[in-house]
């Protein structure tokens, strides 16, 4: 006698931060560019030229939307690898001005590491420069700092991808071009969602966050930020090796697409993200953190009391939600998130929730259904309901 099975819940994916699926025109450019693009761009033949005219081509549309000159534009292996050589060209060729790297306590990891390294090199410091409740950096502080004897190079994210935030770029900038210090801009959590930013020396975006491919990342170095090479010689010193044509032309392509109706988009998501917002505030113990109004258009991060974030991470999970957890403590590191940390917040029982211009109403509503059941069974393992 066969038993009927229960059918497992349909997938919802709202942990499109730095993963969100391919846009369906980068599928298609990456098809096209795999056919045509193949080649070594760097050969003469006609199949290295054809190649080479996709990657000019990509340079020339990314260029347009960051409002940089295609000279001005590289494509690197990853968002990771942008921001590390970025940070560690641009303080060796100012040792002779400076040799500290100053940086907001909310920067992403490969942020903080690149520019704890780059210091070390050249004996110098990583000034850390604290956050308020919402992430938001201290602009006095980062000011001061640039204006102290030994600052090579300054990072400053553009919006935090864990908790939305967006940081005010215009003053900041200001202050490090009158005190010489190129500013680096990490804007890999915000281009394809908000207006590119005027305010950089350098600039970093994710190609992934968009909605275009992984394995690429795209940096920004105006004509006037000087650079060293570092490590072996090659041709490209910001990606040994070159790049995948196929991969920049379709993070090109999909850039193109997701500007050309960011707008609707952005109306869109704010609107779900202050449906979650709401929603969310009255489940009991929790915390939602980040700025209300200047921030991502599709980022929303919220901590429960009570509630271990792995545990509910699992249990949302189970339900058919993917979503992240920028608090929880992993396995590997034991140590909780760090933007959380520095802005003084719960740093367990956190969700961060990130919309694709795929989630729909219905996808929302049915994950504020199921999430004051989650948040009730996690606290109920952890004996913890009756507190």
């Amino acid at each position: 006698m066969t038993h009927p099975t229960t059918a497992p819940p349909p997938r919802t994916h709202l942990d499109n931060g730095g993963s969100a699926p391919l846009h369906p025109l980068a599928r298609e450019a990456l098809a096209q560019a795999l056919a045509d693009g193949w080649a070594d761009p760097r050969r003469l033949h006609a199949e290295g030229r054809r190649a080479a005219a996709l990657l000019e081509g990509a340079r020339e549309a990314v260029a347009t939307v960051l409002g940089a000159r295609p000279p001005e534009v590289r494509f690197t292996p990853s968002h990771t690898a942008s921001l590390h050589a970025a940070v560690a060209q641009v303080s060796r060729a100012r040792r002779r001005q400076g040799r500290d790297v100053v940086v907001a306590a909310t920067e992403r990891a490969a942020t903080l590491h690149a520019a704890e390294h780059a210091a070390r090199q050249a004996d110098g410091r990583r000034v850390v420069v604290p956050v308020d409740g919402v992430a938001r950096v201290d602009v006095e502080g980062f000011v001061a700092a640039l204006g102290a004897d030994g600052a090579a190079l300054a990072a400053l994210q553009h919006a935090n991808g864990e908790v939305g935030t967006v940081q005010p770029l215009d003053v900041v900038h200001a202050a490090a071009r009158e005190h010489g210090v190129p500013l680096l801009v990490d804007a890999g959590s915000s281009v394809g969602h908000l207006a590119v930013p005027h305010a950089w020396d350098v600039l970093a975006a994710d190609p992934a966050d968009w909605g275009g491919p992984a394995g690429v990342g795209v940096l920004a170095v105006r004509h006037r930020t000087r650079t060293a090479p570092v490590g072996p010689e090659d041709p490209d010193p910001w990606a040994p090796g070159g790049v995948s044509v196929p991969l920049a032309f379709a993070a090109a392509v999909s850039l193109q697409a997701v500007e050309a109706d960011r707008v609707a988009q952005d109306a869109r998501r704010r609107r779900l993200v202050e449906r979650i917002r709401s929603v969310v505030a009255g489940v009991p113990d929790v915390e939602v953190v980040g700025d209300p109004d200047d921030r991502l258009p599709h980022v929303v991060t919220f901590s429960f009391l009570y509630v271990d974030g792995e545990a509910l991470v699992t249990e949302l999970d189970r339900a058919g939600f993917a979503v992240g957890s920028g608090s929880a403590c992993t396995a590997a590191t034991l140590e909780p998130s760090h933007v959380l940390a520095a802005m003084g917040v719960l740093t367990h029982g956190n969700v961060r929730v990130a919309l694709d211009r795929s989630t729909t109403d219905d996808d929302v509503e049915r994950f504020l259904a199921v999430l004051p059941g989650a948040v009730a069974r996690v606290r109920a393992m952890l004996g913890a309901d009756g507190l």
